[in-house]
């Protein structure tokens, strides 16, 4: 039988059977080559964990990588069986060329991008591609339906994107007209379903109404994005009681889609309970795209802080921070 010895891992005392480094890490459920040890104030090379031995009264640090910048618990989000740690998703318009948006989408933290299905230019194949700035190995693409106006449209629109990168989680949006951008939902609600029957997991835009969100869900949406504002205004969240409304009787995710201007009105979305944000021309029409791009990491950030702390009750008459009695 293997002779215990007593050790000090990470500040705790413990007695263990291990005879190697090696050992003792696989003791703690962990496998060797996802960590770093220091055995008794001196790192010990990976390579070497299976040949170090261990003694009585060793102490040694044993580390590995984790999400940083936080104590807190994973608060990653899942939509259609996808896991995803950014909750902000942008868009790859309007740019003034694909550098900047891959700049942009790197200061942003965004996992995902929003990628219009366009024609292929035949008359220049060497003109340069979104995929070449942008890995969708490393960044997920949402194809979307922009431009779309009937549910025929968004539809055939769609199965060319899945033909052409083999993408069934899509985004659908079916305009009503084209100066407000506003979604027709007897489309939308039509190519839902159609779509939803055909494999596709739908993330739907529409307007900031409860019952149009149930029907979209009920249908075979897998998250529901109600505009904030008319697509492109930068008019900020316009109507938070229905937004709220929305994320209250869900159950799949819902995300504000449209109408953010600022980081502020980022973490305004969040602090209603959404589940994330989409933009496009907030970040895009900045004068500083990149600069914005990060403003909007952070908004949303503090946004779902704020909202998992829980605000404070307002009051009507004030109330003091530091107590009366006492005083000289």
């Amino acid at each position: 039988m293997a002779l215990s010895i007593s050790l000090t891992v990470n500040g705790e005392t413990r007695r263990s059977t291990a005879s190697t480094i090696a050992e003792l890490v696989r003791e703690l459920s962990l496998k060797p080559e996802k960590v770093a040890v220091e055995h008794n104030g001196e790192i010990a090379p990976r390579s070497t964990l299976e040949q170090v031995e261990l003694k009585e009264g060793d102490r040694l640090e044993i580390v590995t990588f984790v999400g940083g910048g936080s104590d807190a618990a994973d608060d990653s989000w899942e939509v259609a069986g996808h896991r995803f740690n950014s909750r902000l998703i942008v868009g790859t318009g309007k740019y003034k060329d694909f550098a900047q948006n891959a700049a942009a989408v790197e200061a942003s933290g965004a996992e995902i991008v929003t990628v219009a299905v366009r024609r292929v230019n035949v008359s220049d194949p060497n003109q340069p591609l979104l995929m070449d700035f942008i890995d969708p190995k490393k960044v997920t693409y949402l194809p979307n339906t922009a431009g779309c106006f009937t549910a025929e449209e968004a539809i055939r629109t769609l199965r060319l994107a899945r033909e052409a990168g083999g993408w069934d989680l899509v985004k659908l949006e079916v305009l009503g007209e084209a100066r407000t951008l506003y979604p027709d939902m007897r489309e939308t609600l039509q190519a839902t379903e159609v779509l939803a029957k055909e494999g596709f997991k739908p993330m739907v835009y529409c307007v900031d109404d409860p019952i149009a969100a149930k029907q979209l869900e009920e249908a075979g949406a897998v998250a529901i994005m109600p505009l904030g504002a008319p697509i492109g205004s930068g008019l900020g969240i316009q109507n938070k009681v229905t937004i709220r409304l929305i994320v209250e009787g869900a159950k799949v995710p819902v995300l504000v889609d449209a109408g953010v201007g600022t980081a502020s009105e980022a973490a305004e979305a969040m602090e209603l309970g959404c589940d994330g944000v989409l933009m496009n021309t907030a970040i895009a029409e900045a004068k500083d795209p990149i600069r914005m791009a990060r403003a909007m990491k952070y908004g949303v950030i503090a946004g779902r802080e704020a909202y998992l702390a829980g605000r404070m009750q307002t009051r009507k008459y004030a109330d003091p921070s530091s107590p009366l009695a006492g005083m000289i």
